[in-house]
């Protein structure tokens, strides 16, 4: 039995299944290793070829492997599954990986760096963002549209639709109903709801960045000073004007987070 040269390594939350072979092919480590302990199992391995599947936290891993000289090696799942041979299970997942990583025609995948999945982070954020006020925007419209209550589609139109459900002395919506929608505002955050309230909502490239921007001030600057704002949200670039009302958005949501 040889020294091991090659590993595959199946992924998983909590335990991991490790599937090792020597020069030869044959195999001399199948065992899981726990999620803390993956480490400190690799440390002790001469550097070798190691495959994984570009899954979830498989950049983390790549990059953590690399450091004890490993080399890491990505691949697309769809193209590890041509090597499975029996049913699929953590120890099969391991061994096909294992022998994928060692073809010469695989197409494997980059391993990112933590600024460029930083950078990812900040765009699946804002289209998270852009799919949440959407639908709250939707719902909010629909429910109140079941009691004619119905605006105009754009900013201007949302803001008559919350004055609405936040005046409680418009009597057009019942007590029930006003709890309901209410309810729907409030999953806003507050920086949105200052977005909304002050007409600072502009087009739909912009306004996910900038309260993506501006919840980060807040974060960190409880009482941001315009220079903090306009440092702030420099990054966005933006042709739809209407910087005022966005510093207005801003200078609200700052007092209701101090609130």
């Amino acid at each position: 039995m040889g020294e091991v040269s090659t590993i595959g390594v199946d992924i998983a939350k909590s335990v991991f299944q490790v599937h090792g072979v020597d020069a030869d092919g044959t195999v001399v480590i199948r065992r899981r290793v726990g999620r803390a302990k993956v480490l400190e199992f690799f440390s002790k391995l001469r550097p070798c070829l190691v495959g994984m599947e570009a899954c979830a936290t498989a950049h983390h891993w790549a990059r953590e492997l690399k450091k004890f000289g490993h080399d890491a090696r990505l691949m697309p799942p769809t193209y590890v599954k041509a090597y499975l041979k029996r049913g699929k299970n953590d120890a099969a997942d391991a061994a096909a990986i294992c022998e994928a990583v060692t073809r010469p025609s695989m197409r494997f995948v980059p391993i990112k760096s933590v600024e460029q999945q930083s950078t990812l982070m900040l765009h699946r954020t804002r289209d998270l963002l852009i799919r949440q006020r959407t639908q709250l925007i939707n719902a909010l419209r629909a429910h109140l549209a079941e009691l004619g209550l119905v605006a105009a589609k754009g900013r201007e139109g949302l803001r008559q639709l919350v004055t609405v459900v936040t005046e409680c002395g418009d009597e057009r919506l019942p007590s029930n109903a006003r709890f309901a929608c209410q309810a729907i505002v409030g999953q806003l955050h507050a920086v949105q709801r200052a977005f909304v309230a002050t007409g600072a909502v502009q087009c739909g490239f912009c306004t996910p960045g900038l309260v993506v921007a501006t919840a980060a001030l807040l974060a960190r600057e409880r009482q941001p000073s315009d220079d903090d704002i306009r440092e702030a949200l420099s990054g966005n670039l933006c042709r739809c004007t209407g910087y005022g009302r966005i510093f207005e958005a801003v200078r609200i949501a700052a007092a209701e987070l101090r609130a």
